[in-house]
């Protein structure tokens, strides 16, 4: 039997040698830079994405001005973005966008990094700065190539995620309301049709506008409730002139003449 201070460094030496026989076969290996990046698009196309960023990334130990970085690049970036790890993928799409700034594919990277913030965007009752910086990316996209044949895409994901932060706002309005902050749930439905005006949201945001003025002045101390109702009749006026064909009119006028009736009790008894 072998003497157990032999055996020891010999176990130590076989792992050695085997973790060592492990890392050599995770090695790449390639001859020039059309080589590696040859490489990362065959795994690309094969869908083994991991491996490809890594022959992408060694098209890189050649120079960032190598006829092979630009699209080095920005496969790098679809490899990440196919791979669903999207906040690295936008980072490597906006390096490609500043890196590359002539390259053809610039339109195509810009619209990209709009859509990985996009797919992050989570559902409204949750935190929405995805979707605020979706928002940003797809309107910088519209403005810088208005003609491109995603334009009109790109449009659309606008209007999605505006109608997604004006519902988030009416949310927190609505968890005002619900805990009886009668005020504050006011000025939050107001930033909805201040803000997004053009969504579906707005026309609800000002008939909770109209709500809530009448609430907070009938929970305020009498010497400030007829100055308190004004807003709620001010915001009626806004939306007849604004929404004249919301479905939501018919309940806001019943708000208004209850509104204005007791508005002018209160300034009769005062």
């Amino acid at each position: 039997m072998m003497p157990r201070l032999l055996l020891l460094p010999l176990m130590a030496l076989l792992t050695a040698l085997v973790l060592s026989a492990c890392g050599s076969s995770g090695e790449l290996q390639y001859e020039s830079a059309q080589d590696a990046f040859e490489q990362g698009m065959e795994r690309f196309e094969n869908e083994q994405y991991d491996r490809a960023t890594r022959y992408f990334r060694a098209v890189f130990d050649f120079g960032r001005t190598h006829e092979y970085a630009p699209e080095a690049q920005f496969y790098l970036a679809r490899s990440y973005q196919e791979n669903r790890e999207y906040i690295i993928a936008a980072q490597e799409f906006t390096r490609f966008i500043e890196l590359y700034r002539t390259d053809p594919r610039v339109e195509e990277a810009e619209f990209q990094r709009a859509m990985t913030y996009y797919v992050r965007s989570p559902r409204y009752q949750f935190d929405q700065t995805p979707t605020r910086q979706a928002l940003r990316f797809f309107q910088l996209y519209v403005q810088r190539f208005p003609d491109s044949e995603r334009a009109d895409l790109a449009s659309d994901k606008i209007d999605e995620m505006r109608n997604k932060l004006a519902r988030k706002q009416v949310y927190a309005a609505e968890q005002y309301e619900t805990r009886g902050q009668y005020q504050a749930a006011a000025l939050s439905y107001d930033k909805v049709f201040d803000q997004y005006p053009d969504t579906k949201w707005a026309d609800d945001a000002m008939l909770g506008a109209i709500r809530m003025y009448i609430a907070f002045s009938e929970a305020s101390v009498p010497s400030r409730q007829a100055e308190r109702l004004e807003p709620a009749l001010e915001r009626y006026q806004q939306m007849l002139q604004l929404f004249p064909d919301s479905p939501l009119l018919q309940q806001a006028e019943r708000l208004y003449e209850r509104a204005s009736e007791r508005h002018e009790r209160l300034l009769a008894e005062n």
